[in-house]
């Protein structure tokens, strides 16, 4: 079979998740529910920090009237404290909600 040179990039950059897939998955409750809050916050991390990214390129642009501005500001806000109450109540770090999107740099 002939590989074109894009999907030959393309495997080797998704072979990334190769490594974070684990040989056995882990019945225990706790670990079950844990790790499932561990996704689930995640993702609403990922989201949020999205949303801020979008808020930023719209206050830049000029798209946003001031009391459009502080509502989103107070939003974020809230959201990122109640992220916070979350993952002292699993125990979470910020480390631990990093998604590794492999080949994607979400974060700088």
């Amino acid at each position: 079979m002939l590989i074109a040179n894009e999907e030959q990039e393309l495997r080797h950059a998704l072979s990334f998740t190769d490594s974070m897939v684990p040989e056995r998955i882990s019945a225990d409750s706790d670990a079950v529910e844990n790790g499932l809050a561990k996704l689930v916050l995640s993702i609403i991390e990922l989201v949020r920090k999205l949303l801020e990214k979008q808020a930023l390129r719209r206050m830049d642009a000029g798209n946003l009237s001031d009391a459009e501005i502080e509502r989103l500001g107070n939003a974020l806000m809230k959201l990122e404290e109640k992220m916070a109450e979350l993952k002292r109540t699993f125990g979470l770090s910020d480390e631990e909600l990093n998604m590794k999107l492999g080949p994607l740099k979400m974060w700088e």
